[in-house]
């Protein structure tokens, strides 16, 4: 009985944070610093891993949730409804400057106008691990990489019986229903697995009510995933794969800012397709991926609730094709060659009718593209001692509209010992103009970056630290002018901070993690007030100067692990209006807890928590962030 007293206690009292065994540690294996697995130890690259083990304790949340975790990472929307825009911020970088990816291969929506994946479209049970590059990673995975990466890993390796059967069931708050089913095994040369995912919401207004008396509307969100793989292992040397993710979400929004609409629906659709192979003999390793993505963004406004607009019609059709092949090389002395060459095109069309009181308008954007040839190679070295290891590399972008242009890499660590290593890191970056920008101004020029980088990082057995340093300077940014209503090359951005980052051991039973970022930076852009000269902000919007995450646990008895986390965000500007100040955003703390209980084998308990104080806080001008949100719910595995 007081087993299961203990139980319910924690499960009532349930958000994430890591149990001691899965403490995360700063010499993961990791693939995504230089295209090959390899220590992080053995890389000078700023790596976070979001383990598999934390996303399984992570039932209730997002994969912006997650990301919005780590050091040096902002994303704003991740706790508004469900369905909200993902901006994601890495370093106090702009939108579009963090380059999203799938095992490896990016992604990008050509449609949008600073390219961004939309993160909505995954779903965290399709996720096996999360690896998060930062700093400028240009040279080897191209534009959008201007502050760094963040590969979703989504293959299955720890597959050993010809069929098991992995499902997840939870319920929610606000009538939320987190569903997933997996299929996966091996059997002789074959490696299979297909999943399927689902989540429904009935949400809260997405739009804030400031007066407390409009009764605004709930904004629900059903969407769902579905995706497999397959994997051939013809030989000892050679491997096959082949994937498809098919991904759909419908929501609701509202019209902006402090501003409902009952009507007004988001249906999104994004297929992700390809193939590729992998060749591993002797001192030669050789990679070919080739991916096919076909995205739709509909924007639906009816007419039963009339706002300023009485109806929309917006939709968006993009494809995105990308085809790499690459090499790597050991030369012998503890040096290593990678070389490669990558090829990406993009095209979408535009479709837009509406009915306002000026009467009815349409707008068409007939079918562009766009695309981009790259050869890239990086040189490695690593002592026979393994204490110093250093990358030098280079870019060459050939692209069809904007020109030419070319970035490097030069990145050198030392182990002084066994627990303290010193890196740091010079780098380029690059930010393809997006097809729309160009459609306005054919002359632009890609947005170019260099970096700079250093840090320290101490790991023993309990504990592990890193501290960095970085700077970022940004001189032919690209921006709209609301003077010329077009878009040109001239914002001068730079940055400089810090990420911190802990964990510990505390005993064999308690674990702690915390991470720490600090923004100080300069922006000269459009003065947002007057638009009638050049200012410079010494801050970012929506990005805040000081951001903190904490998580402690404590595995209570056998199989029962509790944990409490808490994070706190500073005071932040947003936009006040076309031709208004910039507004200040409060801080804010929230807290969160969390239960996991493992029954056998088989059988997974869990729950969590979000906001559990209910505090009412906002990370967007005019828009409602997450109240209090619990979720529980088992996993069974066969």
């Amino acid at each position: 009985m007081s087993r299961k007293i203990t139980l319910l206690a924690c499960l009532l009292s349930g958000t994430q944070v890591f149990a001691q065994k899965d403490t995360v540690t700063l010499d993961e294996v990791v693939v995504t610093a230089n295209k090959i697995e390899q220590k992080q130890s053995t890389t000078g690259k700023v790596i976070s891993v979001i383990t598999k083990a934390q996303i399984e304790k992570s039932g209730g949340k997002t994969i912006s949730q997650l990301l919005n975790e780590q050091a040096g990472i902002t994303i704003n929307g991740a706790f508004n409804n469900t369905g909200s825009v993902q901006t994601v911020y890495m370093r106090g970088a702009s939108p579009g400057r963090t380059l999203i990816m799938m095992d490896g291969i990016p992604l990008n929506d050509p449609s949008t106008i600073t390219t961004d994946f939309d993160l909505n479209l995954f779903s965290i049970n399709d996720v096996e691990r999360i690896e998060v590059c930062r700093g400028a990673q240009s040279t080897l995975y191209g534009s959008d990489a201007i502050a760094g990466v963040v590969n979703i890993i989504t293959v299955k390796k720890d597959a050993q019986k010809a069929f098991n059967v992995k499902a997840t069931l939870s319920q929610g708050n606000l009538g939320t229903s987190r569903n997933n089913i997996q299929l996966y095994g091996k059997k002789n040369k074959f490696t299979y697995t297909a999943r399927y995912a689902r989540l429904f919401t009935n949400g809260f207004s997405s739009a804030y009510d400031s007066t407390g008396i409009r009764n605004y509307d709930k904004d629900k969100y059903d969407g769902s995933v579905a995706n497999a793989q397959l994997m051939y292992q013809a030989n000892d040397h050679l491997l096959f794969k082949t994937f498809v993710m098919y991904s759909q979400y419908k929501t609701a929004i509202d019209a902006g800012v402090f501003n409902d609409d009952r009507d007004y629906n988001i249906n999104n659709k994004s297929l992700i397709t390809g193939t590729g192979f992998q060749y591993k003999k002797g001192v030669l390793a050789l990679t070919g991926n080739y991916q096919y993505s076909e995205l739709r963004r509909n924007y639906r406004n009816d007419s039963a609730h009339k706002t300023s607009t009485i109806f929309e019609d917006n939709t968006y059709n993009a494809i995105s094709q990308f085809a790499e092949l690459y090499s790597s090389v050991r030369l012998g002395a503890g040096f290593t060659l990678l070389t490669g060459i990558d090829y990406r095109y993009g095209s979408y069309n535009q479709d837009y009718f509406a009915i306002s009181s000026f009467g009815p308008f349409r707008s068409r954007f007939r079918d562009t593209s766009m695309s981009q040839t790259a050869l890239y190679g990086s040189l490695i070295y690593s002592s026979a001692d393994k204490k110093l290891n250093i990358e030098l590399g280079g870019r060459y972008n050939d692209h069809s509209r904007y020109g030419n242009n070319a970035t490097y890499t030069f990145n050198p660590s030392y182990s002084i010992n066994d627990a303290v290593r010193v890196f740091g890191s010079i780098s380029s970056g690059f930010k393809t103009p997006s097809l729309y920008q160009l459609s306005l101004n054919a002359n632009l020029k890609a947005e170019k970056s260099v970096n700079y980088e250093a840090g320290i990082s101490y790991q023993e057995k309990s504990f592990g630290s890193r501290l960095v340093y970085f700077n970022r300077r940004i001189n032919n940014g690209i921006d709209y002018n609301y003077i010329t209503f077009n878009y040109f090359n001239y914002v001068k951005q730079i940055v400089n901070g810090l990420e911190w980052e802990m964990n510990a051991r505390l005993g064999k039973k308690a674990g702690i993690t915390a991470n720490y970022t600090l923004l100080l930076s300069e922006e000269l852009t459009q003065n947002r007030l007057t638009t009638k000269d050049t200012i410079t902000y010494n801050y970012l919007l929506r990005r805040p100067k000081h951001h903190i995450n904490i998580s402690a646990n404590v595995d209570v008895c056998k199989g029962l692990n509790l944990a409490v986390t808490g994070k706190y965000v500073s005071q932040r500007f947003d936009i006040g209006g076309f031709r208004r100040a910039d507004v200040s955003l409060p801080s804010y703390f929230i807290l969160g807890a969390s239960a996991d209980y493992v029954l056998n084998n088989s059988v997974r308990f869990f729950a969590d928590a979000q906001n559990i104080t209910g505090k009412k806080f906002f990370d967007a001008r005019g828009f409602n962030a997450i109240p209090f949100l619990f979720n529980a719910g088992v996993t069974f595995n066969w």
